[in-house]
Order: structure tokens, then C-alpha cells, then sequence
């Protein structure tokens, strides 16, 4: 059975086998978690990234961890809030749910997302914070056999951190409907 836990930390410090990178579609780096991740992991990583091709919004892919404390980092594209013709909710939750597939078929344990798309993307942290709740819980829900065990949702600040930590005492997320 998989364990959900928040932590108020940095994301390139955490022992985990893989952490999640909110990433751009180039890939290539960029600004906020992005930026941060491609600098701890070290150039290696951009080399990588380079043959991947992009990525979608709401899609991931995987890379080596290089320099980082983690084994895998799995990048995907969170939506720009207001600029998805109101597909917003659809393709965070598909950042979520896809991250977890390609987790799963990496034989992954443990897992860390950082807050995929609340900062340059502006989506708002209360709703992505249960977006992301919401969408992981029912992924273990709906897929009993499973490689994960410990899910971690790494927040930066401690504002997001008290969202999540409140959320996941309460379980306020079922007041959402998950979208598929």
C-alpha cells in the first residue's frame, strides 16, 4: 500500500528514486524547479534531454539523475493556467498520472513531484494542490499492484507545504472530481 507525505524542502536534495521535474516542452531547462534540477544534476542531464525530442503538455519522460541524490527524474509539462482552452484540470491531472505510468514501468519506489505548474504557469496552488492529491490518490486506488510505496509532494515554500500537509490530513480532495 503507498504512503503520501508532504516536505517543505529542496527538490534536488531529495533521496528518492526518482523526482519529478515541472519542466518546459523543450526540455532544455529553464526557470524555478526546472532551472534548479538541470543545475544540480549537471550538464549530463541537458545532453540527455537534447536527444528527447520535447515533450507534450500533460506527458512525461525519463532521464538519468546524474549529479542528483535520486536515480531517475522524470520531466513533464504543466499546463499554462488560462492558456488551455479550459483543458487546465485534464492536463495537470495527465502530468500526474503519466509521471506515475512511467515510474511504475521503471520499477520505482519512491517518487517525488514537486508543485507542477503554480509558478510561471500561474495555476492556483489550492487547485493544483488538489488536482495533484486527488489524481494520485486514484491512481493507487485504481492500480492495486503496484512498484510505488512512498509518494512525496515536495513543496519549496511553506505556504504550499501547508496546503498540501492540510490536504492530506483531511482529505479534503474528495471534494473534487478527479479527471480521467
Amino acid at each position: 500500500m503507498c504512503q503520501f507525505s508532504a516536505l517543505q524542502t529542496d527538490i534536488t536534495q531529495i533521496k528518492a528514486d526518482t523526482i519529478v521535474n515541472a519542466a518546459n516542452k523543450t526540455l532544455l531547462g529553464g526557470g524555478g524547479v526546472d532551472g534548479a534540477i538541470h543545475r544540480a544534476a549537471g550538464a549530463e542531464l541537458l545532453e540527455e534531454c537534447k536527444t528527447l525530442d520535447g515533450c507534450e503538455t500533460g506527458q512525461a519522460k525519463i532521464t538519468k539523475a546524474y549529479n542528483l541524490p535520486a536515480k531517475f527524474i522524470i520531466h513533464t509539462v504543466g499546463p499554462i493556467y488560462g492558456a488551455e482552452n479550459g483543458r487546465e484540470a485534464e492536463l495537470l491531472a495527465n502530468c500526474y498520472t503519466n509521471s506515475l505510468k512511467l515510474a511504475e514501468q521503471n520499477g520505482v519506489k519512491t517518487i517525488a513531484f514537486p508543485c507542477i505548474s503554480t509558478g510561471a504557469f500561474r495555476y492556483p496552488q489550492d487547485e493544483a494542490a488538489k488536482i495533484a492529491i486527488a489524481i494520485v490518490k486514484k491512481y493507487f486506488s485504481d492500480n492495486h499492484q503496484t512498484s510505488i510505496e512512498l509518494v512525496t509532494f515536495v513543496t519549496f515554500n511553506e505556504l504550499d507545504y501547508n496546503i498540501y500537509q492540510q490536504l492530506l490530513e483531511t482529505g479534503e480532495v474528495d471534494l473534487i472530481k478527479p479527471v480521467r
